[in-house]
Formats: structure tokens, sequence, C-alpha cells
């Protein structure tokens, strides 16, 4: 007979009995051992404790040693064995936590004998297997829940930086007052923002939408904000003027992007004011929602122009266009998470509601924010960013404040 490494205890006060169950038993290859009483089987339990339980107990012993294997969680199950020939106590045994039960005299019957060990050991398996893919489980879920609170942490981490990254809030920049709104869908945002002078006159603004979401996007818009302090650092060393000119700050976001490998691309609006001149130069690298021009007193449109996206071609152009200034305006620029938020079925519908917020009032961020209920929001189903320029030197009264 085969080996097996199951472990089969008896507990039987009748030596004659015990000895005839452990010979069977052992011809089939199990581990037998045998004891008198509960008492003595429990502190077998501090060793091995069995795979399966042969007990010719009393009722309230049965409950005492199912109640101990339940405490220890371990699957054994209990064989009640008796000569009894009153069905109560097959059903007394039964609900006190015997898995079957056996008469002593079918135990002479070898073959109905190995029919029910050969069904328990099944159930043994089975629970084993359960059991043991339960703490496999749980061990998953705990890598799982600690993953989970390390990447938390790392994306605070990473949103902290982000803020950092943007520019003051509120700035007034050559007689221009910006400001800025940028809520994330989630942690890290890819969108991505600023302005700022680059000569006594002229301020550049932009704004950017990384495709899709999360670290490696957000790690897009730090490459942005450290090409941004390379180019004003090369302006002001006289070693490069690419960042007076938005189709060439447009070319070496592209060079970048396409160096990184990522495999990741922006949409952008970048515009120059110049102030002295009242124009402004722009390009677009396939940015939409195209920002909104205001005049004082006067119209409130969609600024025109298209050009591709950035960081998918090897030599891509981009058009610039101009556009005077010459009363005070207003110009605001968005990311397209702020079309998410509007409650309109159509795109065309969605612009025009934008263009009406507006051009009805709702020109400063803060207006804006109230009009589309952000604050109120607590899933984005995209990262929005808000950036609104106010012409405050010819007269305009400063309403950016949000």
């Amino acid at each position: 007979m085969t080996s097996r490494t199951e472990r089969i205890l008896i507990i039987d006060a009748d030596q004659k009995a015990r000895n005839e169950l452990s010979r069977h038993l052992e011809a089939r290859g199990f581990y037998v051992t045998g004891c008198t009483d509960s008492q003595a089987a429990l502190a077998l339990f501090d060793q091995n404790i069995p795979d399966v339980i042969f007990a010719d107990l009393p009722t309230q012993a049965i409950s005492e040693l199912a109640s101990r294997l339940e405490d220890l969680e371990t699957f054994t199950p209990i064989v009640a064995c008796s000569d009894t020939k009153n069905s109560d106590d097959v059903v007394n045994a039964l609900r006190a936590g015997a898995a079957d039960f056996v008469l002593k005299r079918a135990c002479d019957g070898k073959d109905s004998l190995d029919d029910v060990i050969g069904k328990l050991f099944d159930r043994v398996r089975v629970n084993r297997l359960n059991q043991l893919y339960r703490q496999e489980l749980e061990e998953a879920n705990r890598d799982l829940r600690n993953g989970i609170s390390e990447l938390r942490a790392d994306q605070r981490a990473g949103r902290k930086v982000q803020l950092k990254m943007l520019p003051d809030n509120d700035q007034s920049l050559a007689g221009l007052s910006v400001s800025h709104l940028i809520k994330p869908s989630l942690y890290l945002s890819g969108d991505f923002l600023d302005y700022f002078r680059i000569s006594e006159d002229k301020v550049m603004v932009y704004i950017a939408d990384v495709s899709g979401h999360g670290a490696s996007s957000a790690f897009v818009t730090v490459l942005l904000r450290n090409l941004t302090n390379r180019l004003l650092r090369n302006l002001r060393r006289r070693s490069s003027d690419d960042i007076l000119y938005p189709e060439r700050f447009l070319e070496r976001i592209n060079s970048e992007l396409l160096d990184t490998g990522l495999g990741k691309h922006v949409t952008v609006f970048v515009g120059i004011i110049t102030v002295s001149e009242r124009k402004l130069r722009y390009a677009v690298g396939a940015h939409f929602p195209m920002p909104i021009l205001s005049f004082e007193g006067g119209s409130t449109t969609f600024l025109e122009g298209s050009g591709l996206p950035v960081g998918l071609f090897e030599s891509p152009e981009w058009e610039v266009y101009e556009i005077p200034l010459e009363s005070p305006f207003r110009l605001i620029l968005f990311s397209d998470g702020i079309l998410e938020v509007i409650r309109a079925k159509s795109l065309d519908e969605k612009e025009k509601t934008l263009l009406e917020l507006v051009s009805g009032g709702s020109h400063t961020i803060a207006s804006l924010s109230q009009a589309l209920s952000l604050d109120a929001i607590t899933e984005l189903p995209d990262d929005i960013a808000v950036v609104s320029v106010t012409d405050i030197q010819n007269g305009s009264e400063n309403t950016s404040s949000n």
C-alpha cells in the first residue's frame, strides 16, 4: 500500500475496537494515533492536529472537541462511532459537531468505511485548498492595500510638486492681471499652465493638456516647466531667443517630448501679448476649446486657429496668428475638461454655453467657477485648467481676482 501523509486520530475507550480500526487504517497507509478519551485527545492537539477524528464519545464531549477545533481554525472532521440503535443519538451527535456518523458494526464492512473515509478526505482537501486560497488572497489584499497606501503617498507628494510648479496666482504683469484655476480629476493633473514676463512689455501665457492621466502625464508637466525655465535662462544669456516666438516654443516642446519616448503628446495654446504694441501673437497645437477674447463694451468671441498636436510628428510646422488688442480686453484660456462639466448634448452647444457665460458676465475665474458649480463637483470627469488675463493698463476695471 502506498504511504500517505494524512493523520487519523481514534478516540475510543474500547481498546479492542480501537486496535481493529487502527490496523485497518494503517493498512490503507494512514498515520494512526489512538487515545481513550477527549482530554487525552486535546493534549495531542498541541503537537499535531489530526486530519480526521473517529470518536466514540458522548454528545457533550463531541461538542467540546468540535469547539476546540474551531478555536484552532482548522478543518478536522469528526466521525462519531457508536453501537447505538437510537436515531436520536445520531442526530444529537451531528448537531454537536460531528461531520458524519458510522455504526461500529459498519466498521467491520471495510468497503463502507473506506467510502466514508474517501468522502471525508475529499472534503478535507477542498477545505484545505480553500483555506490556502483564502490565505493567499488575504496576503494579496494586504500587499495591495500597502501598495495603494504607498501610491497615494507618492501621488500626494507629486501633487505638492505640481502645485509648486504653478505660477503665483493673481499676478500683475506689464499692465495685465493674470490668475488661474486648476482642478485635477485625480491626485495628479495632466493639465498645466504658466504665465510670465519675457521682456519689459511682453507676457507669455500658455495652457497645455497632456494626453492620458496619472503619473506619466504629470511627468510631462514637469518637463514643460523645466523647458520654460531653460528657455528663459537662454534668453537672458542671449544664447537663444526661441521663447519669443510661439511657433518655436512649440517646436522645442515637440522635440523634448519625442526624445522622452513616453508616447505622450500635448495639446497647447501659447500666446505672447506685446502690451506696448497692443497685439497678441499665438500658435495652436491642436488645443481645444480655443480661448475666448472679450473686449470691453464690444464683442466676445473664440479665437480662431488650428495646428498639429505637439509630440507626435518629427518635423511639424505651426502657423502664427496675430490679433490687435486696441481696447481693454479679457482673455480666458481653458482646457477641454471645462466642456465636460457643461450640461449640453452636443459639442457646439457646450461651446455656445461657455461663450454665453463669459459674454453674460462670468468673465472672471470666480464667477465662471460659480456658474458651473465647480466647487460642488467632487469627482471631475477630466482635469480642468483656466487662465484669465485682464487688461488693466488702459483703465479696465480689475475684475480678475478669484
